[in-house]
């Protein structure tokens, strides 16, 4: 029988979701044909904001790589749009031109950031935050600007805001009303959010309505109805979105707010259907994912013939972490005069809990801080379970650990455990049996459960032990270090030292890696591993490495790069200053920066000029792109400061020449104050030191990025020469048991703090762990001085690779 053709226009996460669930009933019943606006594959919107906050890449939350289409026989066609369908013809036409028939249609456009139709918006600097493009605009406008106003006091709109502040922008968050998430939470809620975002850095203007953004050619602030106003060198608009209806309403296929759509997700037009936040169902239009997946399963039924199940619509339910709060809602969480309310507050420990009763129904709940009960609740919310006889204070008490086991039991198999990609728990439990699963990592490749922000991994842990009964081992629930892999961090080390492993793809062939090319988390870790285990003879693969690792410098967002010299300490003299202007004259460098780590860098260098930059500035690379040392920054120290107790200049280029070029797990950044004024910023680096009389004490696993962390005081010694061996053993340390990536502020977390000591303060250990680490240093090269004098590295990296 010839395949029908089966066409999505929109290659987000619930068009492609519905995709999946048509392969998994019937591969073999379309040739599918998937058109995309963006030039990416399927990616998690929901993880756009861990992006720009910094804890993940876009590769990191890309859903479904190019292989993927491949191996189903999936036309793709990214960065080309659909601008026309004549539902007659049954034809779609696109901007590039093609003409496409087709059997079956998805429309699958997802939805539109709403920009304020006011004066200025049109201004550069002005932005919405809703795909990878705006990701990267923000992320750019970071490098250059350090004054940001969100407009917008909603999720979207407070994530951003912390992507920002992550990015050391000061902030300011706009919003019409005085409630933050207004329609996620009730007012105590918010107000408990609110004071919890003010102590992370934010400052919110509530109650303030924009009249427009003024400046020149860009953005320099916002007016407002009142007259007051706020300086701005980037406005981020978070202030909704609307259903992208404009090719469907163009196509004469009928549209109200979104594409009108029935049960069975079908338009009024034959073969034609929409799914997702583009589709409008009894008059409600979704945005939460849960939904638009079950909508995609839904879809995938009637339109391979499975079965004739109907949409109902969904009760919204959200569980949210904003900036690091758990918060959740459900279903009816406001009060009327026909409800009732029972609430908890617990001021001390910010835990905040409001169930809503109706004719003795639970109809809503709100809970801030504590948010185990929001499943069951959620439960009592869709089973409408009556309450009459139950206390209602009841319905708040957590179970006991006598029945705690009856969690996860009595959950009915329809019920989403994992929201972000709708998976039920009947779904994961038949999986674990039929595919014979015994690891979460194996749930999470097999139903996609746990695949994107990670919050239900417990669950799915208690229905591994609840399904397999006996059979489940806790021993085996370890992490893979990437889904090409069942194999943890320390199984595939393990396996490089016994079987003397030498490159990349020899430890994915004799591994027996899923793909056999890996991916782009595995490859740069099994090049660090490798290197790390065998300094004197691993030979560093730079096709395995990010693009600005490769090149030795910063790729920027017009594709020029980044030079930062080494400035040990960061201290320069007259002639270093006098090579680098006159580099930035003979290459017209458009911007010369001071960095928040005592250098300078030299933006908007052309990729083919870098080699003969680094030959003309003859410095040391200063590895502002690396996995490796950054900085060490240092105060003035005793030598002019009146405070300093220590010559912390000195100790901050000893550190610096001592560690420089080495490969560690995740970049490092160090920092020497003389005093405990800590002008130097030691409480938030990686490894900072502060002198104080007779000694100094080191703080480590500090972070001033993404999640702001004061360092622990790791110990206090005499010497500089204690220093740097300490310095040397917990680097070491670190480069040997953390994971690819991972930050030492989140490695300090995982192993502890006093796990760390007793193995530095272990004499033998300590000088084992030093030994190891002079070893590596041993092999370090400058790479930009290695490219000057090889022609053949030159021709590889700059005539002949593309980035």
């Amino acid at each position: 029988m010839e395949r029908k053709k089966l066409v999505l226009v929109g290659n987000g996460m619930a068009g492609v979701r519905c995709i999946e669930e048509i392969l998994k009933i019937d591969a073999e019943a379309f040739d599918i044909t998937v058109f995309g606006s963006e030039p990416h594959p399927n990616y998690n919107r929901i993880l756009l904001s861990t992006v720009l906050q910094g804890d993940t890449s876009i590769q990191d939350i890309t859903l479904n790589e190019m292989s993927w289409y491949e191996e189903n026989n999936i036309k793709l066609y990214t960065g080309e749009t659909v601008i026309k369908i004549d539902p007659d013809q049954q034809l779609l036409f696109t901007d590039l031109g093609k003409e496409v028939f087709y059997d079956q249609l998805i429309l699958a456009t997802g939805s539109q950031p709403f920009m304020l139709p006011i004066p200025g918006a049109d201004k550069e600097g002005v932005t919405a935050f809703r795909d990878i493009k705006d990701c990267e605009t923000m992320i750019a406008a970071a490098q250059n600007y350090k004054k940001a106003v969100v407009i917008g006091g909603g999720l979207l709109g407070l994530e951003a805001a912390r992507g920002l502040i992550n990015l050391g922008m000061k902030v300011d968050v706009v919003h019409l009303t005085g409630q933050l998430m207004d329609r996620q939470l009730d007012l105590v809620a918010s107000d408990l959010l609110k004071k919890e975002l003010e102590s992370q850095g934010m400052n919110f203007l509530l109650e303030k309505q924009t009249e427009e953004i003024f400046g020149g050619k860009r953005a320099e602030g916002l007016r407002f109805k009142d007259g007051s106003t706020v300086d701005a060198d980037l406005v981020v608009m978070a202030v909704g979105i609307k259903p992208n209806v404009q090719l469907a309403k163009d196509s004469g296929i009928p549209v109200n707010r979104g594409i009108v759509v029935d049960d069975y997700l079908q338009t009024e037009i034959p073969n034609v259907y929409a799914v997702g936040e583009c589709a409008e169902h009894r008059e409600m239009v979704y945005g939460l994912v849960a939904p638009l997946y079950e909508q995609g399963k839904i879809l995938a039924e009637r339109i391979t013939g499975l079965k004739n199940r109907k949409y109902e619509g969904s009760v919204i339910s959200t569980q949210l972490k904003v900036s690091g709060v758990d918060v959740f809602s459900a279903g009816q969480f406001m009060e009327s005069e026909h409800t009732k309310a029972i609430k908890i507050h617990d001021d001390v420990e910010g835990i905040y809990k409001k169930i809503v009763f109706q004719n003795n129904k639970v109809i809503g709940a709100v809970l801030f801080g504590d948010i185990q009960d929001g499943p069951r609740l959620l439960k009592m919310i869709l089973e409408k379970v009556d309450v009459s006889d139950l206390p209602k204070i009841a319905v708040l008490a957590t179970p006991s650990e006598d029945t705690a086991e009856s969690a996860v039991v009595s959950m009915p198999a329809s019920e989403v455990v994992c929201g972000c990609n709708g998976v039920s728990k009947g779904e994961i439990c038949e999986a674990i049996v039929t595919q014979d699963l015994k690891t979460v990592d194996q749930v999470r490749d097999c139903t996609n459960a746990s695949r994107s922000c990670g919050g239900c991994k417990p669950v799915v842990a208690e229905l591994l032990e609840y399904t397999l009964g006996d059979d489940f081992d806790y021993s085996e629930q370890k992490e893979a270090i990437c889904s090409c892999t069942t194999l943890s961090r320390e199984e595939v080390i393990e396996e490089i030292r016994t079987k003397d492993l030498k490159f990349v793809k020899e430890v994915m062939h004799v591994l027996d890696w899923k793909e056999k090319e890996g991916c782009s988390k595995c490859r740069p870790a099994l090049n660090y591993y490798l290197g790390m285990i065998n300094p004197a003879q691993y030979e560093d693969e730079s096709a395995s490495r990010f693009v600005n690792e490769r090149l030795h410098a910063n790729i920027q967002k017009d594709g020029t790069y980044s030079v930062v010299p080494r400035m040990y300490g960061g201290v320069t003299t007259a002639e270093d200053l006098r090579k680098i202007a006159n580099v930035a004259e003979a290459y017209n460098v458009p911007m010369i920066k001071l960095t928040g780590g005592q250098r300078i860098d030299l933006l908007g260098v052309k990729k083919e000029d870098l080699p003969n930059v680094w030959a003309d500035l003859d410095m040391p690379s200063g590895y502002a792109y690396a996995k490796s040392l950054r900085t060490v920054k240092t105060c003035v120290g005793e030598q002019f400061c009146r405070f300093g107790t220590q010559d912390s200049t000195q100790m901050g280029i000893d550190l610096e020449k001592k560690f420089e070029r080495l490969n560690t797990p995740h970049k490092i950044k160090m920092s020497v104050s003389a005093c405990p004024r800590n002008c130097a910023e030691s409480g938030i680096k990686d490894l900072g030191i502060v002198g104080v009389d007779g000694g100094w004490e080191l703080y480590v696993g500090g972070n001033g990025g993404t999640h702001l962390r004061a360092g622990d005081l790791l110990c206090t010694v005499q010497t500089k020469e204690e220093v740097i061996t300490m310095a040397a053993a917990f680097l070491q340390y670190y480069r040997e048991t953390a994971n690819y990536l991972e930050r030492t502020s989140k490695w300090i977390e995982r192993v502890g703090l006093e796990h760390v000591r007793e193995v530095l303060f272990d004499e033998e250990s300590r000088s084992q762990l030093v030994e190891r680490i002079e070893e590596a240093l041993v092999y370090t090269q400058d790479p930009w001085k290695e490219i000057i004098e090889s022609k053949e590295t030159r021709e590889k990296l700059f005539e002949s690779l593309k980035v």
